[in-house]
């Protein structure tokens, strides 16, 4: 079997999707994108998918280190991302060879379900109390929200108050039963981060999510040492070479590789077992569509250390179309009591909806996050 064509698909939302066909009329799919740089990562795509034409979809293993080692320059997340939505497709390719879901070629599952939790508070967070009783209502046990919205390197305790209201507020809707994630975003600097993060122990939040960026994850021993709430980060970083020393400095308890950033099934595995090492988390990152959910769940199903994985249905981000719009089986992704089953179709297990994927194609989409600025005209982190 050889790889005959590489063909990329900029479709609404905010998504890239990877096309991958061979000889023997297998077809594999994947999700390559870095959100704002759609066109970028294609490009990326189209530049690494001339080193597979011709080439035996099935060493997976070989093509994710000739696409990784054989760049002089490598890492990233463009160059990163770009592998890993081809390292999606060639594993989708090589589950339906072998008609089996891909946890079933590494090893098999060690669990029948994953927890999921769902967004609530868009952007700037308001209004979190009556929708985390919505989500709760409709079965999901944890919700995740933006804690804040830009603050300054050292900020009023008013904005600080107001993050407190909110989260009291689902407590107050919903008690303690329902799990609450706190995504810091990055937009906060290691001053505010310490405050912040000791004011919400009193909720007792599942997490505290990317208390500060990634370029400063020296800061997080400090963040650490001022609280007990579980630390998780990891959304911007791309290889387990970025992950290495974050782990062995030991100030993290959750890691969040994206499997459509971070090199794929491939990478993202042996992340979760160097994590494993470490007896960290795992929570997968996943603001993006089916075929990145869809490869998510098949590295759920073989890391004892996951614990609860992200998904888009109803996030703020997908205007006009969500999640299940691209798929022929939605049912794959139902969710019950919080939880969804492993799929058990081959590969990737969907059935990517072809017809409409090349329908929105032609609306397409340029999406760029907002770019925001403090009262005094410099850049906020958004």
């Amino acid at each position: 079997m050889k790889i005959t064509s590489l063909e990329c698909f900029i479709v609404p939302p905010r998504w890239l999707f990877l096309k991958i066909e061979t000889d023997e009329g297998i077809v594999g799919w994947g999700e390559p994108i870095v959100e704002g740089k759609a066109h970028t990562v294609k490009a990326a795509v189209e530049e690494l998918g001339e080193y597979l034409i011709g080439k035996d979809p099935m060493r997976i293993e070989d093509h994710w280190q000739a696409l990784y080692r054989s760049g002089f320059y490598r890492g990233g997340p463009v160059l990163m991302s770009a592998i890993a939505g081809i390292d999606q497709a060639l594993w989708d390719i090589k589950g339906k060879y072998f008609n089996a879901p891909i946890y079933q070629l590494l090893g098999g599952s060690c669990r029948d379900s994953v927890r999921v939790y769902s967004w609530i508070g868009g952007d700037r967070p308001s209004e979190v109390g009556r929708e985390a009783k919505e989500k709760a209502e409709a079965g999901f046990t944890a919700i995740k929200m933006n804690a804040t919205e830009e603050l300054q390197y050292i900020d009023s305790h008013k904005k600080i108050d107001s993050v407190l209201e909110r989260v009291a507020a689902i407590r107050e809707y919903c008690g303690n039963d329902l799990e609450i994630g706190i995504d810091f975003h990055g937009r906060v600097h290691k001053p505010m981060a310490k405050v912040l993060a000791k004011e919400l122990e009193q909720f007792r939040p599942m997490f505290i999510e990317e208390p500060v960026l990634p370029e400063n994850n020296e800061a997080l021993r400090e963040v650490a040492h001022a609280t007990t709430i579980p630390i998780a980060t990891g959304e911007r970083m791309f290889s387990r070479w970025d992950f290495k020393k974050l782990l062995s400095d030991g100030y993290v308890d959750i890691i969040q590789p994206d499997l459509s950033h971070a090199g794929g099934i491939t990478e993202c595995r042996k992340i979760a077992a160097m994590a494993e090492a470490y007896d960290v988390a795992v929570a997968p990152h996943c603001p993006l569509g089916p075929i990145a959910l869809a490869a998510c769940l098949q590295v759920d199903a073989v890391s004892h250390n996951v614990f609860i994985q992200e998904q888009s249905i109803g996030i703020h981000y997908n205007k006009g179309n969500d999640l299940l719009d691209y798929i022929v089986d939605p049912a794959v992704f139902d969710y019950k009591d919080g939880f969804v089953q492993l799929p058990t179709g081959p590969g990737l297990g969907i059935t990517v909806n072809e017809e409409y994927v090349k329908k929105q194609v032609e609306v397409g989409h340029n999406w760029k996050n907002p770019v925001w600025r403090h009262k005094d005209g410099t850049i906020a982190e958004w």
